[in-house]
Parts: C-alpha cells; structure tokens; sequence
C-alpha cells in the first residue's frame, strides 16, 4: 500500500493489518471471558441499540477520510456516474436478494438436518435483515485503506442512506412476509449523525483551518491537508482495532458457547460477502472505473449496516432470538473478511485505471 505524507508511522501499521486484527479479536474472546461484567457495562452505554463507545471509535476512523472531502469538487462526481450506479444496482436489486436465497438454501436444506426447524426461520429472518441494510460509517475506512476518493465515498454513503429511508422496510416486509416491520428511526439517524454529519462537519472545519493556515504561510493546501491526515491517520488504526477487541468482548460468551451455531451462520454470510464485492469490482472493472472509484465501490456495496439491523431483529423477533444472534454474526464476520477484500484490492490496484 501506498504511504501518504506524513504517515511513515502507520506504514508498519498498514502492512501487518491481518495480524493486528487477528490478535485483536483474541484479545477480544480472551477479556470478553475473563471480564464479562466490563464488557456487559460498556455494552450498556447505547441509545436507540448504538453503542456510545463504539461510535467514538468509529468517529476516530471516519474522521481522518472526511478531513479529505472537498466540497468545492463534488460537483463533478455527477460527471463519472458509473461508480454510484453500480453500488446502487447491487446495494438494492441485487443483494438483499441473494442474501436471502442464501440464507434459504442453506438453513433449510444444507444445514436441516443440524439445527431445528424454528430456529433455522430465524436465522434465516436475521440473514435478511443484513442484508437488506447497507453500510454508514465502517465503509469510511475500507475506502480510505484502499486510498479511495474521499469525495466520491462520501456522496456514494450518502446517497445510499436516503434511499435506505424509504427502501429498507418495504425490501425486508417483502422478503419476510411481514407488513408490519417498524423501522427504528432512532437507530438511524443517530447511526447517520454520529458516524456522517458529526466527522464531516469536524473534517470540514479542519480542512477550512489548515487551508487558511496554508494560504497565510504561502504553503500549497492540499500539501497541508495531507500532512495533517498522514498525522492522524494512526487514530483510523487504533479505533479500528479497538472495535474488533469491544465487538468480540461483547460476544465472546456467545461465541465460546455455541461455536457450531456461530460457523454456520458466518458460511452463507462468507459466501455473500465475497460474492458481492466480486459482482461489483467486476463491474466497476469492466466498465473502466477508475481505481479510486472502484475500490470503495464495491466495498459500499458489500458492507452492511450492522447497528440497523441488530435494531430491526431485536424488535421483531426479541433479545435472544435466532435473528438476533444472525444479524450479531454479521458484525463479527464483516471485519476481518472486509479486511481482506481491501488487501485483495490493493494487490490488484494495477488492473484498473489510475
């Protein structure tokens, strides 16, 4: 990967990225264990199912891309269409779809004959549900691991999160066979507050700082800009392994308890996941979207929005249902196979347009 000014430090970091998250998330099982009570105290800090401490450490991630974001030229993004086009279309015709063909396929057949019947409905609601939701904050830092176009990302998520408003409960109703899925709005506009207006504003007035401060010592801007993300950017790092270690705290029982269960939920979600992005990197690939496009692109479109649809279940089906375990194993599996996909990316960067 690529090392921006002033990110000597994170280059270490960057490259050993599998193996610091491989460790975080054993740290994770390890004190979720050995301190149940601290993890059952901090999971305590939430409101509308978003965890206070969590969205701190993905406000740390996001951050560092949206001190990039210039505004003055997101109006040209209208003028390279492709990309958004391509996260839409499988976002929201492709996707959810796929999920719960998956998620069919395997609990119903595949797996019958492992687990009872009622709990398979569940996991497969909890499958749906994932996949119906795409991601707000986490594809930030897949896009800006894959040095993506902050711009682009940004109006991408956007966009993504106003269709969500009116898409999401009619796609799982559909999908379900419920009509009476409540969406909770708390859930989302806090997730969007916290994880998009919040960062942006405060990237927008760093970016307004260190223009000025360059402007006043005759320094080229986006030098400074670069500088001062390069600084930074081992905050994006840290909060990203900090999260891995709080996420798997939070479930470690869980996982140590029923590690069956937790393998053949994460078997359709693995195959979703490398599915998707390779539908859409495919696409932004044989379209000629650029790199920096293209990345980030399929990353949006294989992410999901986790807080949203832990929501969801635990609304529709309760605490402890199958449902809300499946949506749970979606968290644990998005980041290390997301992580991969970004490093897969990297390595085939040569492939597309610069």
């Amino acid at each position: 990967m690529e090392r921006r000014p002033g990110g000597d430090g994170i280059g270490v970091f960057e490259r050993w990225l599998s193996l610091w998250v491989g460790l975080s998330i054993g740290a994770g099982l390890l004190l979720g264990a050995l301190t149940p009570d601290l993890f059952q105290m901090l999971a305590g800090f939430e409101i509308a199912h978003v965890n206070l401490v969590v969205a701190a450490l993905i406000w740390a991630m996001v951050y560092p891309m949206m001190v990039s974001v210039d505004f003055a030229s997101l109006g040209q993004i209208a003028e390279r269409p492709k990309g958004l086009v391509i996260t839409l279309i499988v976002n929201w015709v492709v996707k959810p779809f796929t999920m719960a063909a998956l998620a069919v396929l395997f609990f119903q057949w595949v797996f019958a004959d492992l687990i009872p019947a009622e709990a398979a409905l569940e996991y497969i609601a909890g499958l749906i549900i994932l996949g119906a939701a795409p991601c707000t904050a986490m594809v930030f830092v897949w896009s800006q691991l894959t040095n993506g176009d902050a711009n682009y990302t940004l109006v991408q998520v956007s966009v993504n999160d106003l269709i969500m408003v009116f898409a999401f409960a009619p796609i799982v109703a559909l999908l379900l066979g419920v009509t009476d899925i409540v969406v909770p709005w708390e859930t989302l506009v806090l997730s969007v507050v916290l994880y998009v207006v919040i960062p942006l504003v405060a990237g927008v007035l760093t970016r307004r700082a260190l223009t000025r401060s360059a402007a006043r010592s005759g320094e080229d801007a986006e030098g400074a800009v670069a500088r001062f993300t390069g600084r930074v950017k081992p905050l994006s790092i840290i909060g990203l392994l900090a999260t891995v270690v709080l996420l798997f705290g939070f479930q470690g029982q869980t996982i140590l308890e029923r590690p069956l269960v937790i393998v053949l939920i994460a078997v359709p979600l693995l195959i979703q996941t490398y599915g998707i992005f390779a539908v859409a990197y495919t696409a932004a690939w044989a379209w000629r979207v650029p790199f920096s496009i293209a990345a980030p692109c399929a990353m949006i479109a294989t992410s999901n929005f986790f807080e949203l649809a832990v929501a969801v279940a635990i609304s529709l089906f309760g605490l402890n249902s199958g449902a809300a375990l499946a949506t749970v194993v979606g968290v644990l599996v998005e980041v290390p196979v997301m992580l991969s996909l970004v490093a897969f990316a990297n390595r085939t960067k040569g492939a597309f347009r610069s």
